[in-house]
């Protein structure tokens, strides 16, 4: 049986080691290589590629060179995480920069000559972490989670990735050390369980959750 290959990509902007999207992202990744699978880093606050500006460079003009890898690796990848930090009230800039280089005609989606497009990345999962400093059931019952919906319906199911999971991490900022090793524990075994490998992985979240992850409220959701 093939391995299962899934690509993380860390959205948060700053290079920082410590800020608490980099520990989430790493710990996600550390835990899916321990279950098996085949994982593809990505880390978009070192990539350097340029804006995308015109609607002609989006449909006719290939990734730039700094993002091919990238491309590829979503490209082959069965479940994709991204993890980023909200700010105000989205994605950073960077992070949707990255996605509209990454996601156009011909890989993600393919126009038609009557009706809409049809979905390229069909058959893939998804998880969606996102830090805030807000409370995360603040975010999604007064603010409606709106900066999460619009990269959900906008891109995610306009590309045919199906199912997305969403994970938001209230009151997070700076990864201090013990932060660190509670997401770590939480999100290693978060991601043997996403992967349905049996019933033992799934309690074992359960064990490890209340060990330290001090950034309450946290919030999930299966769409």
């Amino acid at each position: 049986m093939a391995q299962r290959r899934i690509v993380v990509i860390q959205g948060h902007p700053d290079p920082d080691p410590r800020r608490l999207c980099r520990a989430l992202a790493d710990s996600y990744a550390e835990g899916a290589r321990e279950a098996g699978p085949t994982v593809a880093p990505v880390d978009i606050a070192a990539l350097e590629f340029p804006l995308l500006r015109t609607q002609a460079a989006f449909e006719h003009e290939p990734a730039p060179e700094g993002l091919r890898d990238a491309q590829e690796a979503i490209v082959q990848a069965e479940h994709i995480v991204l993890v980023f930090p909200l700010w105000l009230g989205t994605m950073p800039a960077l992070v949707k920069a990255f996605l509209e280089q990454i996601m156009r005609p011909g890989v993600a989606f393919a126009y038609r000559d009557r009706g809409m497009p049809k979905r390229l990345l069909t058959g893939r999962s998804a998880r969606l972490v996102v830090t805030m400093g807000m409370p995360a059931l603040v975010f999604r019952w007064w603010f409606l989670a709106h900066g999460g919906r619009g990269l959900e319906r906008s891109v995610r199911q306009c590309a045919g990735i199906w199912p997305g999971r969403e994970m938001l991490l209230g009151r997070g900022g700076t990864a201090s050390e013990a932060k660190r090793s509670g997401a770590a524990g939480c999100n290693a075994c978060a991601s043997l369980a996403e992967r349905q490998t049996d019933a033992a992985a799934a309690r074992s979240v359960d064990r490890l959750v209340p060990t330290g992850l001090a950034l309450a409220p946290m919030v999930s959701r299966t769409g």
